[in-house]
């Protein structure tokens, strides 16, 4: 009897053995395995009366796993004639299994904090270079002493640690963040350059990342809800940019990671990388104004965009972008929306070149001034890169953490070009003249690619009849008195293709 019940609870869990035991270990794993399920069954089952209620708390309470308990619930149901003795020897196994297997995975610290660390003298030059030299502070931290207070007094009582038995201030947990975000440094060099232990550093950057964008975000990254806010920024960009109805830039690029675990191609990328995507739409002053985070690099044809946030909601018309209007010496009402390349699709909220090559003048100079006014969101995913020079390594990380380090450096943006827009002498110490990709009276721009490689396209080029119409109605008002820039017939003159 003992034999054959060691078998039959053996052959159950042989599924779960191919999982977790190496295949040249499982012909001796399982011969130990039904030996000592017989040993047990023969010589402990007069203790099974003694120790029952104790191991019954035992398994369910506090070792095994839940999806274990489950299954010797499922068990116990579909065999409701097997003795105590069984059962509780069952509850055992699975009791030695998880032990076993959380054993393994274990690690025992040698050390709670290394003797090398307990100087901790790692903060002195941070410390010196904040008093002393300002230019340093700023290319540490991507911003001056003022604004690294004012963020420091925002989200020092999210990070502060009640129980500070590692002895890192708050405004230390900051400055390791910054650095790491800004340099793109592994963090195993800012263990070793800090005098702390590499997992002190890893739940710390991954900690002050969470809090940095649940604090800054409802502020600095918030989108436009009402129509007032939309029409703020398309009067903007029309100022700037000589793009009317235009509330903001779209684009997607890749952000590479390492391979996850087990996640096949999920995000495996057409340049041969794993990575997400970041979606993103700014305002004509490079800052975001709508990011969508975490999709697979593998998603392609209308995936991203359709299941992106934003892109539900203006499919919903959930966005309160304004109704559309006439512009001066143009019939037609034309919608509000956003520019794009043509890896989007043309849509009613999205506006996107002509393609093909044998386009007339009109349509080339709508290419044009829609490629002018849709380098915005390049340059401002060219600032990000430059300044927060994580996104140009591959990460390392798990996929959720991935996303918080993200979602940091997307607020921290706008948090230093809103704090640092108007510096000494009105000057823009964070993204300074000359620093970002600009057009001229002539329309030449300067020369220059982010390091962020674009999703490619997001579907197909197929859209209603009155869209095309709404398009053609725009080139033409682009090519009348009212809408026409001095500079554009010397751009197509000039041989310029768009």
């Amino acid at each position: 009897m003992f034999c054959i019940l060691s078998l039959y609870i053996f052959f159950l869990f042989f599924p779960m053995c191919l999982l977790f035991v190496p295949r040249a270990h499982l012909f001796l794993f399982s011969v130990c395995i039904i030996f000592s399920l017989y040993i047990f069954f023969f010589l402990f089952s007069f203790l099974c009366s003694i120790l029952s209620l104790y191991i019954y708390f035992f398994c369910f309470l506090s070792c095994v796993p839940f999806s274990l308990c489950i299954y010797f619930f499922l068990f116990s149901l579909f065999y409701p004639n097997m003795d105590e003795e069984a059962l509780l020897s069952l509850a055992f196994v699975l009791c030695m299994y998880n032990f076993t297997v959380q054993s393994r995975r274990r690690r025992i610290r040698q050390y709670k904090t290394r003797p090398i660390n307990r100087g901790r003298r790692g903060f002195n030059y941070y410390d010196q270079m904040k008093l002393g030299d300002p230019q340093q502070f700023f290319k540490y931290t991507r911003m001056n002493v003022a604004v690294f207070e004012k963020l420091l007094t925002k989200v020092a009582p999210v990070i502060r640690r009640q129980n500070r038995s590692d002895g890192i201030s708050a405004e230390h947990r900051l400055i390791i963040t910054l650095q790491y975000l800004s340099q793109g440094t592994s963090m195993q060099n800012l263990a070793w350059t800090f005098q702390i232990g590499h997992t002190t550093v890893h739940k710390i950057i991954h900690e002050t990342c969470r809090a940095i964008w649940n604090v800054l975000s409802p502020e600095y990254l918030k989108s436009p809800s009402t129509a007032a806010e939309w029409l703020n920024i398309s009067h903007k960009f029309t100022e700037r940019w000589n793009f009317p109805h235009c509330v903001g830039a779209l684009d997607g690029k890749h952000i590479n990671i390492r391979a996850p675990a087990r996640s096949g191609s999920l995000f495996y990328n057409y340049k041969n990388t794993f990575s997400i995507v970041l979606l993103a739409a700014c305002d004509s002053k490079y800052c975001f104004t709508l990011v969508d985070i975490g999709a697979y690099g593998s998603q392609s044809d209308g995936g991203i965009f359709r299941h992106s946030i934003f892109g539900q909601r203006r499919e919903e018309n959930d966005l309160n972008i304004p109704e559309a209007t006439t512009l001066n010496g143009c019939s037609t009402r034309l919608p509000y929306f956003l520019v794009a390349d043509e890896a989007f699709p043309l849509k009613s909220f999205i506006m996107r070149p002509y393609g093909g090559r044998n386009l007339t003048d009109t349509q080339r100079i709508f290419n044009y001034r829609l490629s002018r006014a849709r380098q915005v969101i390049e340059n401002t995913f060219g600032i990000l890169v430059a300044r927060w020079r994580i996104l140009q390594t591959t990460i390392n990380a798990k996929i959720e953490n991935v996303d918080e380090i993200v979602k940091a450096v997307t607020v921290l943006h706008n948090h230093c070009q809103i704090e640092l827009g108007n510096g000494e002498n009105g000057e823009n110490i964070y993204c300074p003249q000359g620093f970002v990709d600009t057009d001229d009276e002539n329309g030449s721009w300067r020369d220059g690619q982010t390091s962020l490689r674009s999703v490619g396209r997001l579907s197909s080029n197929t859209a209603q009849r009155f869209l095309y119409s709404i398009r053609d109605s725009l080139a033409q008002y682009f090519i009348s008195p009212h809408g026409a820039v001095a500079w554009q017939n010397n751009v197509i003159n000039n041989g310029r293709l768009f």
